[in-house]
């Protein structure tokens, strides 16, 4: 354990990044489906006020999820579509609003393939899957080749608009992550197979979107430690994954864990109190000198102390915790052992927790956070109808 007096000069600490780029101390808000955009991909300005608050609460970086670029592949119908097509000026009001303080703001890039909202997508992944609750199409070669540039574009749009970085998601069972897990990934070319053909898109893209937005802007990446699913991808591949982004550019990796693959365990199940993953950081630690970002289960100052200290991982991503306070980092910087006030159910109910979460941003981005009570059953029914909502609106502006 570190002393107290220690701790807030450790959380202080800036952390210059492999590209030149400069977070101010250690404490970055994590991706989250928010799913706060307007249901035809843009920022709405809740979502807009709600980063406008995690910057002046005193966070380092903070990552908007899900930012896609093709708008046939969403993991839900309130995220953003950031291409040519969009409306430019309202990004640019989101990143201008939101990068006070001396906050970074990065976009985290995703494609849902096989898990892309059905209501509004066909969904498509790396191989064709018929099983009783997920069905995809398998991409072609064609569909996969094309994958690097539109990462690239986009990351290039999140630059123009002025996003301060990029996060490729390759975690949580999305696409990219798919193509790395045997349970999505059955292809016999040169993107299945052995993990580092497996690994081959990745490293695609991390090349293309480097290519596209130079090399003093941060391009991170989030990976799964594992899929926590029998049969899909184990610690041991996911450290080959390590080796292989070692030798990229890429300036930060972001460790989680998971996968919302039907019927996975919630990345907490089987874990300690938290960190979760942090057995996985300290051998991910000994293959790579890139920055590491640890994030889940991170619900005290001294966990995040220690974690730093120890010279595991460089950054600690805070979810949740942020939901509850978003001015938790200026509380834990100046030393202070705050606890945030985490909700306890007498029951819970499959989707009931993210449904409460989701609804307590969009208070919170409605300055309305002191009133805010919900129960579960009432948090997924609204949650619910607002997907619905903007499912509607997404099929008008984004036919298939």
């Amino acid at each position: 354990m570190v002393k107290r007096s220690d701790s807030n000069n450790i959380l202080q600490r800036e952390l210059q990044l492999p590209c030149g780029a400069i977070l101010k101390n250690r404490l970055s808000k994590s991706p989250m489906s928010d799913s706060l955009g307007d249901g035809e991909g843009n920022p709405t300005e809740a979502q807009i006020r709600l980063y406008e608050k995690w910057a002046d609460g005193g966070i380092a970086l903070s990552i908007v999820g899900e930012v896609h670029g093709d708008s046939r592949f969403p993991e839900k119908p309130g995220n953003l579509i950031l291409n040519e097509n969009s409306n430019h000026e309202i990004f640019k009001s989101f990143t201008s609003r939101a990068v006070i303080e001396g906050a970074h703001l990065w976009a985290q890039l995703g494609h849902a393939g096989a898990l892309s909202h059905l209501p509004i997508s066909l969904p498509k992944g790396p191989s064709a899957l018929n099983l009783e609750s997920l069905k995809c199409e398998g991409m072609s070669i064609n569909d996969i080749q094309e994958l690097p540039q539109m990462y690239a574009r986009t990351a290039l749009q999140a630059k123009t608009v002025g996003f301060s970085g990029v996060l490729i998601h390759a975690g949580h069972g999305f696409l990219l992550s798919q193509f790395l897990s045997p349970l999505f990934n059955h292809r016999t070319d040169r993107y299945g197979g052995s993990i580092e053909s497996r690994c081959r898109i990745i490293l695609e893209v991390i090349k293309e979107v480097r290519n596209a937005v130079g090399p003093s802007f941060p391009v991170g990446i989030r990976i799964n430690s594992s899929d926590q699913l029998e049969g899909g991808l184990t610690e041991v591949d996911a450290l080959e994954v390590v080796r292989f982004i070692d030798k990229t550019s890429i300036d930060l990796i972001d460790i989680s864990g998971g996968t919302y693959f039907p019927g996975a365990k919630a990345s907490s199940e089987g874990s300690s109190a938290g960190p979760y993953f942090l057995d996985f950081a300290k051998r991910a630690r000994s293959i790579t000198t890139v920055p590491l970002m640890l994030t889940g289960g991170f619900k005290k100052s001294d966990q995040a102390v220690d974690a730093i200290a120890s010279g595991v991982v460089d950054m600690v991503g805070l979810g949740r915790a942020m939901v509850l306070d978003p001015r938790l980092p200026k509380s834990w910087l100046s030393g202070n052992d705050y606890e945030p006030n985490f909700p306890r159910f007498k029951k819970t109910i499959p989707g009931g927790m993210t449904a409460w979460y989701t609804m307590r941003l969009i208070a919170l981005g409605e300055d309305r956070e002191n009133e805010f009570e919900l129960d579960l059953p009432t948090a997924i029914k609204k949650y619910e109808d607002r997907d619905a909502q903007r499912a509607y609106k997404w099929k008008n502006k984004f036919p298939l």
